[in-house]
């Protein structure tokens, strides 16, 4: 069969022209019965249905031409792993009445269920539990089914797998995260509050960096996560990860300035705690990702600007070392003067670029 001919079996099934699906193989006769890779992804037929949902497509390209049901594409997938990943639940049951196997693995060793949990579609999760997918099976970074469906944070999900498999919240990943720290990452309130409400975390507990649930929530923004935590769960505002950085500490790099208010002002943690490894502190964090009102905001909550860390290096070194233009006006404005760290290396040294090293002048 030529190029042409196949590229518009493509576009008709993409598009859902299913009588001209059936010209096309009486056209084409015995040699369309053979088609399997298609393309640089190598789908076939089936992938394309399945991901489009064209379920009438599915019944006669496996009932009447009888393609094979578990064809894999370049990656592995299967047309169950397209049906489930698209949400398309009359696809997948179908599917499987057919026969497909319901714990396929596709590259990275990712499920039907795991794809079917980045959607928020509880009655296609319910259909495969049902037909027996193991929502304990881990991909290759150590992820279950439940780590992907607390990422996506709706709550009936978590619920009903939590039901069909009581353990299933007992998994860490391969650089130790719980689906806690991916409730509180993701901002997933309501998730979170099931999770410590029906599992037994370990307040606290660390990943292979040392990152608990409660730095995760504060760093990446999401304030009443932290206030869970810490109600519901003990959680240490001022737990350290395994460099001896503190929450306030991420969230200085983040530039997160409604966690900053919430850490020093509501929990009085102290704004120039230092990291136990450089003796860094938040200004210098700051001042390192080139954040110029996190910066301000640190200022006016007490940061100490004239803070040195182990190779006394203030937090103008920080912005030069990372290359940060505004961040080196905004010190040396705020009354901040060069000098040599340990090393005998000053601020101006460290830029690499002209436009910053003029600002020293």
């Amino acid at each position: 069969m030529d190029q042409d001919a196949v590229r518009l079996l493509v576009k008709v099934t993409q598009e859902g022209d299913f009588s001209q699906l059936l010209k096309l193989f009486q056209s084409c006769g015995p040699s369309a019965c053979q088609l399997v890779h298609l393309g640089r992804s190598g789908d076939s037929l089936l992938h394309h249905a399945a991901r489009h949902g064209r379920l009438d497509f599915l019944h006669f390209l496996i009932g009447d031409v009888g393609m094979e049901l578990e064809v894999c594409n370049l990656d592995y997938k299967r047309p169950l792993h397209e049906a489930a990943s698209m949400g398309h639940t009359a696809c997948v049951s179908y599917l499987l009445r057919r026969g497909a196997r319901v714990d396929c693995l596709k590259k990275a060793d990712w499920t039907p269920l795991m794809m079917a949990c980045t959607r928020r579609n509880l009655d296609l999760i319910q259909e495969l539990i049902q037909h027996s997918a193991d929502p304990l099976l881990k991909n290759k970074d150590g992820w279950n089914a439940f780590h992907i469906a607390c990422r996506e944070g709706d709550p009936g999900v978590v619920r009903y797998l939590l039901t069909a498999a009581p353990d299933v919240w007992r998994t860490e990943s391969k650089t130790r995260r719980t689906p806690l720290h991916t409730a509180a990452m993701h901002g997933c309130e309501e998730v979170v509050q099931i999770l410590l409400e029906r599992c037994g975390y370990t307040p606290d507990a660390k990943d292979s960096c040392g990152v608990t649930p409660f730095m995760d929530a504060a760093r990446n923004g999401h304030v009443s996560v932290a206030r869970l935590l810490l109600a519901k769960h003990q959680a240490s505002p001022t737990a350290a990860d395994t460099l001896g950085a503190q929450t306030v500490h991420h969230v200085a790099v983040t530039g997160q300035e409604e966690a900053l208010h919430f850490l020093v002002r509501e929990l009085n943690v102290d704004v120039n705690q230092r990291a136990t490894g450089m003796q860094l502190t938040a200004l210098h964090y700051a001042a390192k990702e080139g954040h110029v009102s996190t910066i301000k905001t640190l200022l006016d909550l007490g940061a100490n600007i004239h803070a040195q860390d182990k190779k006394r290096r203030t937090a103008l070194h920080m912005a030069s070392i990372g290359q940060h233009a505004d961040a080196v006006r905004t010190l040396l404005q705020l009354g901040l003067d060069d000098s040599q760290d340990a090393s005998g290396i000053t601020a101006r040294q460290h830029a690499k670029k002209p436009h910053i090293m003029h600002l020293f002048d």
